[in-house]
């Protein structure tokens, strides 16, 4: 039986624990590891848990911040709320059965 896992993203947490409040004091130290981000992208990445993510961008943050990928990421039983995106393709609870168009049938009209 596989565990359904879900995980909480502690980025912000463990920047204040080293005295670092503002997104944008990141930007910096990963500027200096070969990472360019815009203000924006870090201030998404610090303040949203991000769906995708670099190893090169999880390796420098786990250096910046002297930290082991524990510290930033915490697994977590899953819940069972469907996402926007499992709704969008039909993946709720409730199927859409009937309510699915009929195939539209072309003819050729002679003139």
């Amino acid at each position: 039986m596989t565990a359904n896992l879900d995980y909480r993203w502690h980025l912000r947490q463990v920047m204040a624990t080293r005295g670092m409040f503002s997104t944008t004091d990141l930007i910096g130290p990963l500027s200096e590891r070969g990472i360019k981000l815009s203000s924006s992208q870090v201030y998404r990445l610090v303040v949203e848990r991000p769906e995708r993510l670099s190893l090169r961008i999880l390796m420098a943050l786990l250096d910046i911040l002297d930290c082991a990928m524990t510290d930033l990421i915490e697994p977590v039983p899953a819940t069972d709320q469907v996402g926007k995106k499992d709704r969008a393709v039909g993946g709720g609870d409730a199927g859409v059965g009937e309510l699915r168009p009929k195939r539209a049938r072309i003819t050729q009209i002679d003139d």
